[in-house]
């Protein structure tokens, strides 16, 4: 019980981050991203016909430790977030999509 207590704070906490990233706060690093970078790529993934991603969309999601990224996927509703629009944002970007995601 104090495991699933602890990682659902940690997921809070995530949430709370790309919210905050979303307003415009102070950057923080997560899967080898900066989380303001990441709003780089809210067009891309939000709404139900999103545009395609700009060119800095694709390099931040380049640099990106998309395995790791993929954990938070859950979560990204709360941000306003399509994980849908989300996940196709590496095969746009020209890489692939890790299986597990």
């Amino acid at each position: 019980m104090a495991q699933t207590s602890g990682k659902a704070l940690g997921q809070w906490l995530v949430v709370a981050l790309l919210i905050a990233l979303l307003s415009g706060a102070q950057a923080v690093v997560i899967c080898n991203v900066e989380t303001s970078r990441l709003n780089l790529c809210r067009a891309a993934s939000t709404g139900r016909h999103p545009p395609p991603p700009s060119r800095r969309c694709c390099a931040v999601i380049r640099r990106a430790n998309l395995p790791c990224l993929c954990r938070y996927k859950s979560l990204l509703p709360a941000a306003g977030i399509n994980p849908r629009n989300a996940l196709a944002l590496p095969g746009k970007c020209g890489l692939r999509t890790p299986r597990r995601c």
